[in-house]
């Protein structure tokens, strides 16, 4: 593939989700050249099917590679990358990245050896996430969480909306009242969307607990596989969606140095 200083890099999400890895992109690559790719008419994916997500999430891409001949792509989603991240690595010919829960950098902080981790229902039943726990997590406490309602609170509050307290309530209960709950004291947020509530999260959980999540470590990781390449720095951010058309879109992605959206 022949990569030019216009080459984008493709950050794929279902949603709004993947701005968070965006925001950490943005300081470790300045200039890079960025395609904002939201499948806004397939959300939320973790309600589907795994069948469902490969097949939607691979078609998609393998389109957009066409369309857009990025040097990278990055599924920006744990539920995407859980499923399909070895079927995009099969179809596309370019480097991917995917995005997994941030389980080993989480049993390391642990004081307590008791982690939370919220995600959406797809991806806290992952083979792939029992995998990430025996390995790094074997010795700690994992406690899983589906909390779906996160993923519409995120789109709200960067809509310009603001989501109902109830949701963040019921997230944090969702840890706390399982066994060993009350002594989590680190939190996965195995969701893209989720780092964009941290501050609400925050106050529900208390004093005392530290989030993480993996965004920094994949902007890094893009970085290292674009290392030594040229950037147009003059070229603008743009986005796609696979849905309608949202005036509040154009304004929840400005911020992050997007400024063209349109319809895939």
């Amino acid at each position: 593939m022949d990569i030019t200083p216009s080459s984008p890099i493709l950050l794929f999400d279902s949603g709004l989700g993947g701005l968070s890895v965006l925001a950490q992109l943005r300081k470790i690559l300045p200039d890079a050249p960025v395609i904002y790719a939201a499948d806004t008419a397939g959300m939320p994916y973790g309600e589907k099917t795994e069948a469902e997500v490969a097949a939607r999430v691979a078609g998609l891409l393998g389109r957009m590679s066409e369309r857009f001949a990025p040097r990278l792509a990055c599924i920006a989603c744990n539920t995407a990358s859980t499923i399909a991240l070895g079927m995009v690595r099969d179809v596309l010919h370019i480097p991917i990245v995917g995005t997994v829960p941030a389980i080993k950098p989480a049993a390391a902080m642990t004081k307590t050896g008791t982690i939370g981790l919220l995600g959406t229902a797809a991806t806290i039943r992952q083979r792939y996430v029992d995998d990430l726990e025996a390995r790094f997590a074997g010795d700690k406490i994992l406690i899983r969480h589906a909390a779906p309602a996160l993923v519409g609170a995120a789109e709200t509050k960067l809509r310009g909306g603001r989501p109902d307290d109830a949701v963040f309530a019921e997230a944090v209960a969702g840890l706390r009242e399982q066994a060993g709950g009350e002594s989590i004291d680190t939190v996965v947020l195995a969701c893209t969307h989720f780092p964009l509530l941290e501050p609400e999260l925050r106050a529900a959980m208390g004093a005392g607990v530290t989030f993480i999540d993996g965004a920094k470590g994949i902007a890094r990781r893009i970085a290292s596989l674009t290392q030594g390449q040229d950037f147009a720095p003059e070229v603008a951010g743009r986005a796609v969606v696979t849905g309608d058309l949202d005036p509040a879109l154009t304004v929840a992605l400005e911020p992050y140095g997007i400024a063209e959206v349109a319809r895939f």
